[in-house]
């Protein structure tokens, strides 16, 4: 089939989902067509790359102000500053509808497209399937009581009410809505009380590429050595490493003053920068290849305190059989066996304690390393998952016709 895929940022080995759907659905020979916005030269480059593994690649820039700017106008509105953040109505021109049989288009940022679309080209445009990916306002309530970042309290509490009035009409606007993970799907159902949107809310859930994040047999094992990761100035990542090294790790340290911690992830803000004053952290900024580090610990944590959707930073690790304690948020949207595939805890002695026994006993870092790499072979391929994206398209373009 013909698909447009319509992304708010360029899909990469970062930007996960887009990048391995675009992808999947390539090679199972299907004609995709992404369109996308650039912000900077690299991602000019991946856009370049990304060519090589779809039909094709439209791209227009969107600066930092036209960004600015696009909120600046919607503030005194009732629409969300994520819905108009990505905003530039020229990479519309790039394009034909009538040249596809379904449109794709993903997260809150890029719903306008959709919606544009739609009105442009009423009753002549193809089906439109909406991947929210996660459900933004059940985000945005975490956040906005939870965030170390007083700026980021404040900028989601502003954000509350109109993100979860929008997304509440969303549902109603396309074809078929996608969300990771049933928690999500559950809190879009909420927005509507009253009204049964459950048919055209599907879970779609994110895989993890299983030959790139893969255990490596000739690296050998850092002892006593933790890795967090993700892009450290989001804010949901940055509260995550500041409770864990305030709150967790005084508890390792006071057993295991040897442990180190490595901090991996671009962006890091200036609190996170600060960690590295501790000889004992490590904070790499961004890095080339995340594997290795992932590879080389003895184990990957993940305290996450808020968040939505699943964390991909979790499914990395455990592909690298890499053992993982987390906290039960972090793992809410999977169905992975607790003390099986991964260790959870919720409270930050309890949690050191997790951590420590896996630091301690090297059989028990093979067995929940090992399980935990079973565990995403058997849930997260990204070629089931596409096929089920699949059978998604075939229902909305029956619909229609």
């Amino acid at each position: 089939m013909r698909v447009l895929f319509v992304v708010p940022y360029v899909p990469n080995l970062v930007r996960v989902r887009p990048y391995h759907l675009v992808r999947q659905l390539s090679a199972r020979g299907h004609q995709v067509t992404v369109l996308t916005v650039c912000t900077s030269a690299e991602e000019e480059k991946e856009a370049d790359a990304l060519r090589q593994l779809c039909y094709k690649v439209e791209t227009v820039s969107v600066s930092r102000w036209r960004s600015l700017w696009n909120c600046l106008l919607a503030l005194p509105g009732v629409t969300p500053l994520q819905a108009v953040y990505s905003w530039q109505p020229e990479l519309l021109t790039q394009i034909r509808v009538s040249d596809f049989d379904v449109i794709h288009v993903e997260h809150l940022r890029g719903s306008t497209y959709g919606l544009k679309l739609k009105s442009q080209f009423n009753g002549h445009c193809p089906p439109i399937v909406w991947d929210s990916v996660d459900c933004i306002s059940l985000l945005f309530q975490q956040a906005s009581a939870q965030s170390k970042r007083q700026v980021s309290r404040w900028l989601t509490r502003f954000e509350l009410d109109r993100t979860e009035r929008y997304e509440s009409w969303l549902l109603s606007q396309f074809d078929r809505v996608l969300v990771t993970s049933p928690a999500d799907r559950e809190a879009m159902l909420a927005l509507q009380p009253g009204n049964d949107a459950r048919a055209n809310i599907c879970v779609t859930p994110n895989g993890v590429d299983l030959n790139y994040f893969a255990p490596n047999e000739t690296l050998q094992r850092e002892p006593a050595t933790l890795v967090i990761s993700g892009k450290m100035s989001y804010h949901a990542n940055v509260t995550m490493t500041l409770n864990l090294v305030s709150d967790i790790m005084p508890h390792v340290w006071a057993r295991r003053p040897d442990t180190k911690l490595w901090i991996v992830g671009k962006n890091p803000t200036q609190d996170i920068l600060a960690l590295a004053e501790n000889p004992a952290i490590t904070v790499t900024g961004t890095v080339n290849d995340i594997r290795p580090y992932l590879q080389k610990a003895t184990v990957a944590v993940a305290p996450i305190a808020y968040g939505v959707g699943i964390q991909n930073k979790v499914l990395e690790a455990m592909a690298c059989a890499t053992p993982v304690v987390c906290t039960p948020k972090a793992v809410s949207a999977l169905s992975a066996v607790a003390d099986r595939d991964l260790l959870v805890a919720q409270e930050a002695q309890t949690f050191a304690e997790k951590v420590l026994t896996l630091i301690e006993d090297p059989h028990k870092q093979k067995e929940v390393g090992q399980a935990g790499r079973g565990y995403v072979e058997r849930h997260h391929q990204w070629d089931a998952i596409t096929a089920q994206l699949e059978e998604t398209y075939n229902e909305v373009i029956g619909a229609a016709r």
